[in-house]
């Protein structure tokens, strides 16, 4: 073979880099593209959402999906190259990953080898059956698990030990049994999310997500207000669109517990999520954040730290009609909470200004919202008639949906 680059099939050439791809994404227009060349196009300045060869628009917030049957075929390619060719690193880099290789690799991963952690994590994030060969590795969590809360490891490999469990799925017995066997995994966790790598907050709080989710009481109950606050600063400091969703889920899973509530609350989460709210984000990041809140106003604190930021109160009306039947729904919910335990002359007055009693009334008749809704859309409506039936803010248009 004279030149292996010459012999590279034309469809395992990314349109944009025009390399062999490595880890090949599909748009809607049908076209691929490998994921870091099409994460930088949409990143770049002046944010070209649009598809590089069709020209089609493309939606905000877009999923790229995997093309699994594209990569396995550049890597079945790859391994047929004769070893003794003309091919680039690149190429070789393709060729799949042995059972053997993994435990080698996970085996000087266990000496907290930065370079070892680094390349299994590049490898858990590459395709999806890369990862489930590393998930299949006998003892793979604990091994990791260990690394991340050792004393002895470098801040580095912690962090990268981190980012390959966060690339897992790790099974809810395995779950409980990290938890159990790791009792300092929670300061360890807060330590990462500490640092000042944004990746590796990331990846921190993409585990504690799941770690919350999994409910693994024992670990959950005796979380400190430190972690607590560092998963808040995630959503503070947009970290990524992708760890303030993970961050927000996280939040919403711990609130249940304990005085987790307070202790969310102590940390800023409420004026950190009204901020959020007003940055105008995508539907889902805007359903994740009014259901944080909606659980953080069940308690004193959660409503007197929304009543009291200057945007609280008009941006959860704001948010009323505008996202969705489930923000509508929490929105409402969140309003209720205030119009029962916080409602001062000052904050009835707020809200009849603001526009959040005419949205109210327009929530009644709303096809965007369930029935359930309405109705606490109406109780809160009749809770202070005499107040907002009287006020000069409510118009007459308002008034004549006004339940009677």
């Amino acid at each position: 073979m004279a030149s292996a680059a010459a012999e590279v099939p034309s469809y395992f050439v990314c349109p944009i880099s025009l390399q062999l791809m490595r880890d090949p994404v599909t748009l809607p227009t049908g076209i691929s593209y490998d994921r870091a060349a099409i994460a930088r196009w949409l990143a770049a300045p002046g944010a070209r959402r649009t598809c590089p060869v069709t020209r089609q628009p493309l939606e905000h917030g877009l999923e790229l999906t995997p093309n699994h049957t594209l990569r396995r075929l550049i890597q079945s390619w790859a391994a047929s190259v004769s070893p003794g060719s003309a091919v680039d690193e690149e190429v070789a880099a393709l060729r799949p990953v042995s059972s053997d290789e993994f435990a080698s690799l996970l085996s000087d991963a266990a000496a907290a080898q930065v370079g070892a952690l680094r390349r299994l994590r590049e490898l858990a994030a590459e395709c999806e059956d890369s990862r489930a060969m590393l998930e299949s590795q006998g003892g793979v969590f604990d091994v990791l698990s260990r690394v991340v809360t050792s004393g002895s490891a470098c801040s580095t490999a912690r962090e990268e030990a981190v980012g390959v469990l966060a690339s897992l799925r790790i099974p809810e017995q395995e779950l409980i049994g990290v938890s159990t066997r790791h009792g300092n995994l929670a300061e360890s966790l807060t330590a990462v999310l500490r640092s000042s790598n944004l990746q590796s907050r990331a990846h921190a709080v993409q585990l504690v997500r799941t770690l919350a989710d999994a409910v693994v009481p024992a670990w959950v109950i005796g979380l400190n207000a430190e972690l607590l606050a560092e998963v808040v600063g995630v959503v503070r400091d947009r970290v990524s669109a992708r760890a303030t969703k993970a961050s927000l889920h996280a939040l919403a899973a711990l609130c249940p517990y304990g005085r987790h509530r307070v202790k969310i609350v102590g940390a800023g989460a409420v004026a950190a999520l009204v901020e959020l709210l007003l940055d105008e984000p995508e539907r889902r990041v805007c359903e994740l954040a009014l259901a944080v809140l909606d659980r953080l106003c069940t308690c004193a604190e959660g409503r007197a730290e929304l009543v009291a930021h200057a945007a609280g109160v008009a941006v959860v009306g704001k948010k009323g009609l505008r996202v969705s039947e489930a923000a509508s729904e929490r929105a409402v919910r969140v309003l209720r909470s205030v119009a029962r335990h916080a409602a001062t002359p000052a904050v009835l007055q707020e809200m009849a200004q603001c526009g959040v009693v005419g949205k109210l009334c327009l929530a009644l008749r709303s096809e965007q919202c369930g029935v359930k809704t309405k109705e606490k859309a109406h109780e809160v409506l009749k809770l202070h008639s005499r107040v907002w039936r009287a006020s000069p803010c409510l118009s007459p248009s308002f008034l004549a949906l006004y339940p009677s």
